[in-house]
């Protein structure tokens, strides 16, 4: 087994890129009720991820700072507070559970570090379940 089994590929994941501006972010991530999301450059490079926490702290960091300034404000400008570790698609699967661990998603790269796809934690868990009920199943 490897981590391409567990692969949500690029085209069924929503992200964002860095030079979108900080409104565009939020409103995307309203849209999709997501509260952290890959971010991409525009040559389809792994950037990071941002989340809510992130967007809430660029409005606290910025005296007097508006709705409108959100229009103003590129999503590579702000600080991120979390960093999201990858794994490459050729990794073990050690590797891949002990990243998901500690992160709800992986994201996914090749090996020019772009980004192919991510990995969700739940995903992980369910395959881990249904082979634990396949086994209960197999010895009662």
């Amino acid at each position: 087994m490897n981590v391409a089994f567990f692969l949500s590929p690029k085209t069924e994941i929503v992200y964002l890129y860095t030079d979108m501006t900080l409104r565009q972010a939020m409103e995307k991530m309203e849209f999709h009720r997501y509260q952290s999301l890959p971010v991409l450059t525009q040559d389809g490079k792994y950037a990071g991820v941002v989340t809510e926490g992130d967007l809430l702290w660029a409005f606290k960091n910025y005296p007097n700072f508006t709705f409108a300034d959100a229009e103003k404000m590129m999503l590579s400008d702000i600080d991120r507070h979390f960093h999201y570790d990858t794994v490459a698609i050729d990794q073990s699967m050690d590797s891949l559970i002990h990243t998901a661990y500690r992160q709800s998603f992986v994201p996914v790269v090749d090996d020019t570090q772009a980004f192919i796809g991510l990995v969700k934690r739940s995903d992980i868990i369910r395959y881990c379940y249904e082979k634990s009920l396949a086994v209960q199943c197999e010895v009662g």
